[in-house]
């Protein structure tokens, strides 16, 4: 029986179902920016009611999103090709009537000492608020600012990176402009439930199920604030929140995170009464102790870097000291676990840093704390030490386990104004992500005509792309032994695998 429904799971045809949702994705954005809100709400009935968008769905919670194996409060942390069916029946059956169980309270510890509490769904109440964010993201990437980056589709940290370099490089007289740093006080935990429900797009199934959603996590003292965080759908509604408070000043925002830029004769004050009034009418409040206004010349932190305009007038962005910290806390927790030798450990580095330097590979790099070069040799030491490692196998080692990105400051390509994945400008978007990765992945797209090797399907911003090792051997890495396929793809690929293990 059980093979049975994993069969049936396997032989899904993901790319006509995901082709299925796309177009009726494209046609939401199009009904609201051109004014057609009944049509739009239409449109997400269908999604709501579209087996496409629900098997997605599904896959997307169970296989894809990087907490996957965690468990809601009825303890379930994955779920049987079978469960999975049942769930698309309750789908089928209950998408715009849903009701949402309890959550799963988890305590996150923060930087400053003190703890906040991350709220998890089930699985299955994960599945639908996926199936939610189908519909509604959509809608709102229509209406949504050029300046919001955080949590949307097709933007990303280094686009908000980029539009502070244009707002503070030499040509725009950033030497003397200065910023306010905004720090919302419990953005997520106090964010008002009225101002999410009265700015939603939706049909009035959809918005009760959302209603539900956000009752689902109240805390007893704020009864009508706080969208729980571990929610699929949590960040766009907090989003939808927010947008438009980058119409008061010349901004950048990041989700909650937010620098106001400010020139010679802005006055602060007057600036943070409207910041102030905006939030006030949203349930928040700016939190005084951390929100500052500063000189550029002096320097600010913003999303791991720490970005200064120099005395010669030119722009220059590191990682911050904070961020620099954290990736030498992670470097040594391999380092010097004993559980395993330097092979492994230069296995389990490489990911580490080499997703660390793609994350700053627009920054000034150039110091040696910065190249990672005292951590390097510390790692090539301690490698030596080990058994049956010389001099040349560590080194060899090293640079497995720290490997080469390129860098050229400011060099990253920001996202066209307002531009959205669901404007339906394939080409555009499939150039675009291909653009965000580089060597070895970077041929490989350039090589396949920015598409899928596997399935054929363009790359979107949507799903990130693996590099498949077409003999199952990773230390081989020429050319025409990679294949650069969709994650979801690639486990396809590997489907005798654990699921979201793939061994190439």
């Amino acid at each position: 029986m059980s093979n049975r429904y994993s069969d049936l799971w396997k032989s899904q045809k993901w790319k006509q179902l995901r082709r299925n949702l796309f177009r009726l994705q494209k046609r939401v954005y199009k009904a609201v920016r051109d004014g057609d809100l009944r049509k739009a709400r239409s449109l997400q009935k269908l999604i709501l009611k579209s087996r496409s968008a629900q098997m997605l769905a599904i896959r997307q919670v169970t296989q894809l999103n990087l907490g996957k194996r965690t468990a809601g409060v009825d303890g379930k942390s994955s779920l049987s090709y079978k469960e999975r069916f049942e769930v698309l029946k309750k789908l089928v059956s209950s998408a715009e009537n849903w009701t949402h169980q309890g959550l799963r309270a988890i305590p996150i510890a923060k930087k400053n000492g003190g703890t906040r509490m991350l709220k998890v769904p089930t699985i299955q109440d994960r599945a639908w608020q996926c199936l939610a964010k189908y519909a509604l993201e959509p809608a709102h990437e229509a209406t949504f600012s050029a300046d919001s980056y955080g949590f949307r589709t097709g933007r990303s940290a280094q686009d908000a990176q980029k539009r502070l370099f244009l707002h503070l490089k030499s040509n725009s007289n950033g030497i003397k402009k200065r910023v306010i740093e905004l720090d919302i006080k419990k953005c997520f935990d106090r964010i008002s439930h009225s101002s999410i429900m009265d700015r939603l797009l939706a049909p009035a199934g959809l918005k009760m199920g959302i209603f539900r959603c956000l009752k689902a996590g109240i805390n007893p003292e704020f009864p009508e604030q706080g969208t729980p965080q571990g929610g699929v759908v949590s960040p766009l509604l907090a989003n939808i929140a927010l947008d438009g408070i980058e119409n008061i000043h010349p901004s950048i925002r990041y989700a909650d995170d937010m620098v106001f830029i400010l020139k010679p004769r802005d006055n602060a004050e007057k600036i943070l009464d409207k910041v102030r009034n905006f939030l006030a009418q949203r349930g928040l409040e700016v939190n005084q102790e951390k929100t500052k206004l500063t000189k550029t010349t002096d320097g600010f932190d913003f999303l791991g870097w720490h970005m200064r305009v120099q005395k010669n007038g030119k722009f220059r962005c590191i990682p911050s000291v904070e961020n620099h910290r954290n990736i030498r806390k992670k470097i040594k927790a391999v380092v010097n676990n004993s559980n395993y030798g330097a092979e492994v450990k230069a296995q389990k580095l490489a990911p580490i840093v080499r997703g660390w330097r793609n994350y700053h590979k627009s920054c000034d790099m150039s110091s040696s704390r910065d190249s990672l070069w005292f951590m390097n040799k510390t790692t090539n030491r301690k490698f030596r030490k080990e058994k049956k490692v010389n001099r040349y196998r560590a080194n060899e080692l090293c640079k497995k386990g720290f490997p080469a990105v390129g860098y050229e400051q400011n060099q990253h390509v920001n996202v066209k104004g307002t531009k959205s994945p669901y404007d339906g400008d394939l080409v555009y978007w499939s150039l675009r992500n291909s653009i965000l990765y580089d060597d070895a992945t970077s041929k490989a797209l350039k090589k396949q005509n920015h598409s899928c090797g596997h399935c054929g399907h363009r790359f979107l911003s949507d799903e990130y792309v693996h590099l498949h090792h077409i003999d199952g051997n990773h230390d081989n890495w020429k050319q025409k032994n990679l294949m650069a396929v969709h994650q979801s793809c690639h486990q396809e690929i590997h489907w005798s695998l654990p699921l979201g293990k793939p061994k190439g």
